[in-house]
Protein backbone atom coordinates (compact mmCIF):
# COMPACT_ATOMS: atom_id res chain seq x y z
CA UNK A 1 0.00 0.00 0.00
CA UNK A 2 1.35 3.04 -1.14
CA UNK A 3 0.03 5.42 1.62
CA UNK A 4 -1.25 5.14 5.48
CA UNK A 5 -4.92 5.56 4.91
CA UNK A 6 -4.89 6.26 8.57
CA UNK A 7 -3.50 9.61 7.97
CA UNK A 8 -6.13 12.27 6.79
CA UNK A 9 -3.84 15.83 6.50
CA UNK A 10 -4.41 17.58 3.59
CA UNK A 11 -1.83 16.88 0.57
CA UNK A 12 -0.20 19.23 -2.03
CA UNK A 13 -0.89 16.70 -4.80
CA UNK A 14 -3.62 14.48 -6.39
CA UNK A 15 -2.75 11.06 -7.58
CA UNK A 16 -3.37 10.26 -11.61
CA UNK A 17 -3.07 7.12 -13.40
CA UNK A 18 -0.63 8.25 -16.03
CA UNK A 19 -0.43 6.05 -18.83
CA UNK A 20 3.01 4.87 -19.64
CA UNK A 21 4.83 5.12 -22.60
CA UNK A 22 7.39 2.17 -23.96
CA UNK A 23 10.30 4.08 -22.64
CA UNK A 24 9.12 5.16 -18.91
CA UNK A 25 8.08 1.59 -18.50
CA UNK A 26 11.56 0.39 -19.72
CA UNK A 27 13.00 2.58 -17.40
CA UNK A 28 10.89 1.49 -14.35
CA UNK A 29 11.69 -2.56 -15.66
CA UNK A 30 15.09 -1.95 -16.44
CA UNK A 31 16.85 0.21 -14.06
CA UNK A 32 14.35 0.55 -11.21
CA UNK A 33 16.11 -2.13 -9.37
CA UNK A 34 19.08 -0.53 -9.32
CA UNK A 35 18.20 3.15 -9.18
CA UNK A 36 14.93 3.11 -6.92
CA UNK A 37 14.91 3.27 -3.40
CA UNK A 38 11.57 1.65 -1.63
CA UNK A 39 9.92 3.97 0.68
CA UNK A 40 10.55 2.38 4.46
CA UNK A 41 10.03 3.86 7.99
CA UNK A 42 13.65 3.57 8.75
CA UNK A 43 16.57 6.08 8.40
CA UNK A 44 17.96 6.26 4.88
CA UNK A 45 21.78 5.06 4.95
CA UNK A 46 23.58 7.66 2.04
CA UNK A 47 26.72 6.04 1.94
CA UNK A 48 25.27 2.63 1.01
CA UNK A 49 22.71 4.20 -1.34
CA UNK A 50 25.44 6.15 -3.41
CA UNK A 51 28.89 3.80 -2.63
CA UNK A 52 30.37 6.80 -1.10
CA UNK A 53 30.29 9.80 0.81
CA UNK A 54 28.84 12.98 -0.22
CA UNK A 55 26.59 16.13 -0.03
CA UNK A 56 23.01 14.96 -0.66
CA UNK A 57 20.09 17.43 -2.34
CA UNK A 58 16.82 16.33 -1.78
CA UNK A 59 14.65 17.19 -5.05
CA UNK A 60 10.64 17.17 -4.43
CA UNK A 61 8.51 16.83 -7.16
CA UNK A 62 10.35 16.38 -10.42
CA UNK A 63 7.92 15.82 -12.98
CA UNK A 64 9.25 14.16 -15.69
CA UNK A 65 12.86 14.53 -14.34
CA UNK A 66 14.55 16.16 -16.80
CA UNK A 67 15.50 19.34 -14.26
CA UNK A 68 16.62 16.95 -11.79
CA UNK A 69 19.15 14.91 -13.88
CA UNK A 70 20.42 17.91 -15.83
CA UNK A 71 21.80 18.83 -12.24
CA UNK A 72 23.03 15.81 -11.29
CA UNK A 73 25.14 15.55 -14.10
CA UNK A 74 26.38 19.40 -13.71
CA UNK A 75 27.00 18.65 -9.84
CA UNK A 76 28.79 15.43 -9.90
CA UNK A 77 30.37 16.05 -6.42
CA UNK A 78 26.96 15.86 -4.94
CA UNK A 79 24.41 13.12 -4.33
CA UNK A 80 20.18 13.46 -5.44
CA UNK A 81 17.40 11.89 -4.44
CA UNK A 82 14.28 13.12 -5.94
CA UNK A 83 11.13 11.98 -4.74
CA UNK A 84 7.95 11.94 -6.76
CA UNK A 85 4.64 10.04 -6.67
CA UNK A 86 3.35 10.33 -10.64
CA UNK A 87 4.62 6.96 -12.17
CA UNK A 88 5.31 8.11 -15.39
CA UNK A 89 7.85 10.59 -14.23
CA UNK A 90 9.32 8.10 -12.20
CA UNK A 91 10.32 6.09 -15.38
CA UNK A 92 10.94 9.15 -17.48
CA UNK A 93 13.91 9.91 -15.01
CA UNK A 94 15.10 6.48 -14.35
CA UNK A 95 15.64 5.84 -17.99
CA UNK A 96 17.35 9.39 -18.33
CA UNK A 97 19.24 7.73 -15.29
CA UNK A 98 20.26 4.27 -16.84
CA UNK A 99 21.21 6.03 -20.05
CA UNK A 100 22.84 8.78 -19.46
CA UNK A 101 25.35 6.50 -16.66
CA UNK A 102 24.08 9.11 -13.82
CA UNK A 103 25.47 7.82 -10.90
CA UNK A 104 25.03 10.16 -8.38
CA UNK A 105 21.03 10.24 -8.52
CA UNK A 106 18.38 8.05 -6.98
CA UNK A 107 14.60 8.19 -6.75
CA UNK A 108 11.55 7.26 -4.57
CA UNK A 109 8.35 7.00 -5.76
CA UNK A 110 6.06 8.42 -2.57
CA UNK A 111 4.68 11.26 -0.55
CA UNK A 112 7.40 13.89 0.56
CA UNK A 113 6.06 14.50 3.53
CA UNK A 114 6.21 11.05 4.77
CA UNK A 115 9.84 10.31 3.29
CA UNK A 116 11.59 13.27 5.15
CA UNK A 117 9.37 11.78 8.37
CA UNK A 118 10.15 8.30 7.65
CA UNK A 119 13.46 8.23 5.97
CA UNK A 120 15.84 11.31 5.93
CA UNK A 121 17.79 11.71 9.32
CA UNK A 122 17.67 15.53 10.96
CA UNK A 123 20.44 17.95 10.34
CA UNK A 124 21.26 15.84 7.12
CA UNK A 125 20.89 17.20 4.11
CA UNK A 126 22.90 19.77 2.14
CA UNK A 127 19.79 21.56 -0.27
CA UNK A 128 16.37 20.83 -0.94
CA UNK A 129 14.96 21.92 -4.41
CA UNK A 130 10.80 22.18 -5.21
CA UNK A 131 10.58 24.06 -8.38
CA UNK A 132 7.33 24.59 -9.99
CA UNK A 133 5.37 22.97 -7.56
CA UNK A 134 1.16 23.11 -8.15
CA UNK A 135 0.46 26.17 -7.54
CA UNK A 136 -3.29 25.33 -6.25
CA UNK A 137 -4.30 29.10 -7.93
CA UNK A 138 -8.06 29.24 -6.90
CA UNK A 139 -8.14 31.15 -3.41
CA UNK A 140 -10.68 27.94 -1.85
CA UNK A 141 -7.45 25.47 -3.19
CA UNK A 142 -4.11 27.69 -1.32
CA UNK A 143 -4.57 25.56 1.94
CA UNK A 144 -3.33 22.46 -0.33
CA UNK A 145 -0.10 24.33 -1.57
CA UNK A 146 3.48 22.83 -0.25
CA UNK A 147 5.33 25.69 1.06
CA UNK A 148 3.71 26.41 4.01
CA UNK A 149 5.28 27.31 7.38
CA UNK A 150 4.87 23.69 9.14
CA UNK A 151 6.52 22.39 6.09
CA UNK A 152 9.19 24.72 5.73
CA UNK A 153 10.37 24.23 9.40
CA UNK A 154 10.11 20.43 8.92
CA UNK A 155 12.24 20.89 5.88
CA UNK A 156 14.81 23.23 8.42
CA UNK A 157 14.86 20.38 10.54
CA UNK A 158 16.12 18.20 7.98
CA UNK A 159 18.83 20.38 6.69
CA UNK A 160 22.54 20.10 7.65
CA UNK A 161 23.62 24.17 9.09
CA UNK A 162 24.59 26.24 5.64
CA UNK A 163 21.99 23.70 4.13
CA UNK A 164 19.72 25.75 1.60
CA UNK A 165 16.25 25.87 0.37
CA UNK A 166 15.81 26.55 -3.50
CA UNK A 167 12.40 27.06 -4.62
CA UNK A 168 10.79 28.37 -7.87
CA UNK A 169 8.07 29.18 -9.45
CA UNK A 170 5.90 31.25 -12.24
CA UNK A 171 2.59 32.10 -10.05
CA UNK A 172 3.34 35.57 -8.48
CA UNK A 173 0.88 35.36 -5.78
CA UNK A 174 2.62 32.03 -4.69
CA UNK A 175 6.30 33.86 -5.17
CA UNK A 176 4.94 36.34 -2.41
CA UNK A 177 3.67 33.53 -0.45
CA UNK A 178 6.78 31.55 -0.36
CA UNK A 179 8.70 34.41 0.92
CA UNK A 180 6.58 35.64 3.03
CA UNK A 181 6.72 31.90 4.46
CA UNK A 182 10.64 31.22 3.88
CA UNK A 183 11.11 34.99 5.60
CA UNK A 184 8.81 33.97 8.51
CA UNK A 185 10.73 31.20 9.25
CA UNK A 186 13.70 31.89 12.53
CA UNK A 187 16.19 28.91 11.25
CA UNK A 188 16.81 30.37 7.66
CA UNK A 189 18.11 33.72 6.26
CA UNK A 190 17.89 35.42 2.45
CA UNK A 191 20.29 35.13 0.21
CA UNK A 192 19.58 38.09 -1.54
CA UNK A 193 16.94 41.18 -1.12
CA UNK A 194 13.81 39.31 -1.98
CA UNK A 195 13.94 37.24 -5.07
CA UNK A 196 16.84 35.45 -6.02
CA UNK A 197 18.66 35.50 -9.90
CA UNK A 198 18.21 32.42 -11.17
CA UNK A 199 21.20 30.29 -9.79
CA UNK A 200 22.86 29.01 -13.27
CA UNK A 201 23.05 25.45 -12.34
CA UNK A 202 18.95 25.36 -12.72
CA UNK A 203 17.75 24.79 -16.20
CA UNK A 204 14.82 26.97 -17.99
CA UNK A 205 12.44 24.22 -18.97
CA UNK A 206 10.53 24.16 -22.33
CA UNK A 207 7.22 25.07 -20.48
CA UNK A 208 9.65 27.89 -18.82
CA UNK A 209 10.88 29.22 -22.20
CA UNK A 210 7.69 29.17 -23.60
CA UNK A 211 6.02 31.40 -20.67
CA UNK A 212 9.15 33.71 -20.80
CA UNK A 213 8.47 34.47 -24.12
CA UNK A 214 4.77 35.22 -23.68
CA UNK A 215 5.85 37.69 -20.72
CA UNK A 216 5.06 35.11 -17.67
CA UNK A 217 7.67 35.84 -14.75
CA UNK A 218 9.47 33.26 -12.99
CA UNK A 219 10.56 33.63 -9.24
CA UNK A 220 13.81 32.21 -7.26
CA UNK A 221 14.30 31.87 -3.92
CA UNK A 222 17.28 30.98 -1.96
CA UNK A 223 17.54 30.65 1.87
CA UNK A 224 20.07 29.23 3.85
CA UNK A 225 19.99 27.85 7.31
CA UNK A 226 21.26 29.63 9.94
Amino acid sequence: MLYDPTEHRIRSFVTRAGRLSTGQERGLKEFGPQFLIEHKKEALDYEQAFGRKAPVILEIGFGMGGTTAHIAKVMPEKDFIGVEVHTPGVGSLLKMIGEEGISNLRVIQHDAVEVLRDMIPAGSLAGVHIYFPDPWHKARHNKRRLIQPAFVKTLCEHLAPGGYIHLATDWEDYAVQMLEVLSAEPALQNTAEGYAPQPAYRPLTKFENRGLKLGHGVWDLVFTKK
